[in-house]
């Protein structure tokens, strides 16, 4: 079996697009790791994951997800198909970046926009 589970925040404004006729919704989330080291200084590392999310589920991400929002996202990882493993390239920085791609499978909303009360959980039928 092959799960992974996240909970962030969109990083970016899910951008929604037609793929071979299907709707396919692609949006970043941002997972924050908080730790203290050795010394007891408290640290933090970002790890960011490329969500892709078809049919109704990304049409329904498309409608109520923006920038901020905190989601829970459940699927695959996606490997980069010429390696096996996430993408990874070279900053302008010059430091290691990995993507990490993730095909949801489920997604919930987290946070409610001001309008609303409440979570709302999406599975694709």
């Amino acid at each position: 079996m092959h799960k992974t589970m996240v909970i962030g925040n969109l990083g970016a404004d899910p951008e929604g697009r037609q793929a071979d006729g299907r709707a396919v919704c692609n949006f970043p989330v941002a997972v924050n790791e908080t730790w203290k080291d050795a010394q007891g200084r408290p640290q933090k590392r970002t790890i960011w994951y490329r969500v892709a999310a078809w049919d109704r589920l990304g049409e329904t991400c498309v409608e109520h997800l923006s920038k901020g929002r905190k989601v829970y996202v459940e699927g695959r990882l996606q490997a980069d198909p010429e390696t096996g493993t996430p993408r990874i390239w070279t900053g302008e920085d010059g430091t290691a970046k990995a993507a990490f791609a993730l095909r949801a499978d489920r997604v919930e909303f987290l946070d409610s926009p001001p309008e609303q009360e409440g979570g709302l959980l999406v599975d694709p039928i």
